[in-house]
């Protein structure tokens, strides 16, 4: 029998403290062992009762929670799900956090309805569940909020071509993630050359925070970012995030693409769902495609993926050791979906490689793998 998950809840309002305590207890598999009104009575309850997870709000006084997570992941690292205001400020705090190394957020809830509140009662317990299991690394002293960003260069004096510009339009590439797929995605892009197919995304993430995200992307990489916008061109060098409350379809049109917005029922519990996004590029794209699934919960994207391969798509898994969580990426590699797993700092030269063999065969010939585990 499992041991219950302990977890030690860090908000300055008594009356947040009060709800979480009784969200989380209601679980049966869940303790509360204590709370804490700010930083400083949380690093001696941390000391004292060694919780297996904490809850951490934002704003706090004496010392904001990015400040206290950026020195508990240096000191002291353990699973963290942040609780953030669904907001545009709240947003770039809960992205902050989670390259500091928080796990995941939390939004709190903006009304004290009931639907609002079982949401959020739902995707408290699950996150905090799967935080416990989450491969959470230490804070190197270096690392400064928000991470490193690249120079556009590209969009004074553009690169010489690595690839013919006509030869990646009917080309395409998809990426899903959830927890951990922040960063996840953001190393991935930053890898990439400007000169690449057109890339979507499905990140299960908030309405309030895709397009922050998408606009911290676009800063970190040679690729243009963008949030996609329905009935919006695929273009070469370009990459579409989907917006945190729609579907992203992707449909074909003449010799590209176009993107597609629904709003259509969760799959999977998401909206956007990496499955939808994953079918509708099997469809449209078959063999021109690439499949990416990198970490997070749950098994969405799995079947998605797998009919991409069928399709004749190539796919692409992070590993279990990279992942913060290996749901989504260990759900592909089971059901027969992913051609290979690679450590998340060799995908982006892996996707590099697969495209220069379809755009040309005789200049790079990259292997197709059978089902390896590479690094």
């Amino acid at each position: 029998m499992e041991k219950n998950i302990r977890v030690l809840v860090v908000d300055d309002s008594p009356t947040m403290c009060r709800l979480l305590t009784s969200i989380l207890t209601s679980d049966p598999g869940i303790e509360v062992i204590g709370t804490a009104p700010d930083p400083y009575a949380a690093r001696e309850r941390i000391k004292a009762l060694n919780p297996d997870v904490l809850t951490l709000d934002v704003e706090m006084p004496l010392m904001d929670g990015l400040a206290f997570l950026r020195n508990l992941m240096r000191l002291r690292p353990m699973p963290v799900v942040m609780c953030s205001t669904l907001t545009q400020q709240g947003a770039a705090v809960a992205l902050d956090a989670l390259a500091i190394g928080a796990v995941d957020f939390v939004g709190k809830p903006a009304s004290s309805g009931a639907h609002n509140l079982d949401s959020f009662a739902q995707e408290l317990i699950a996150k905090v569940k799967t935080a416990v299991h989450a491969r959470v690394r230490t804070l190197p002293d270096a690392l400064a909020p928000g991470g490193r960003t690249r120079p556009k260069g590209g969009r004074i004096l553009p690169a010489r071509g690595v690839w013919p510009h006509s030869a990646l339009t009917n080309r395409i590439i998809a990426i899903g993630a959830s927890t951990g797929g922040t960063e996840a995605i953001k190393q991935v892009l930053m890898d990439l050359p400007g000169e690449m197919p057109g890339i979507v995304i499905a990140q299960h993430i908030p309405k309030a925070f895709s397009g922050k995200f998408a606009r911290r992307m676009d800063e970190a990489s040679l690729l243009e970012v963008c949030e996609a916008e329905d009935g919006q061109p695929i273009l070469p060098g370009h990459a579409y995030i989907a917006p945190g409350d729609q579907h992203l379809i992707v449909v074909r049109d003449g010799e590209g693409y176009r993107c597609r917005l629904s709003d259509g029922e969760p799959v999977n519990r998401h909206r956007p769902s990496v499955d939808v996004l994953f079918r509708s590029v099997a469809r449209s794209a078959g063999p021109h495609s690439i499949g990416v699934i990198l970490t997070g919960m749950g098994r969405d994207g799995a079947e998605g993926l797998k009919e991409m391969l069928d399709e004749g798509a190539a796919t692409v898994g992070q590993d279990e050791n990279t992942s913060v969580v290996w749901g989504m990426p260990g759900a592909a590699w089971h059901v027969g979906a992913v051609e290979a797993l690679h450590p998340l700092p060799e995908i982006a030269e892996r996707i590099m490689e697969l495209v220069a063999a379809s755009v040309d065969p005789l200049r790079h010939a990259a292997k197709k793998p059978s089902r390896t585990m590479a690094g």
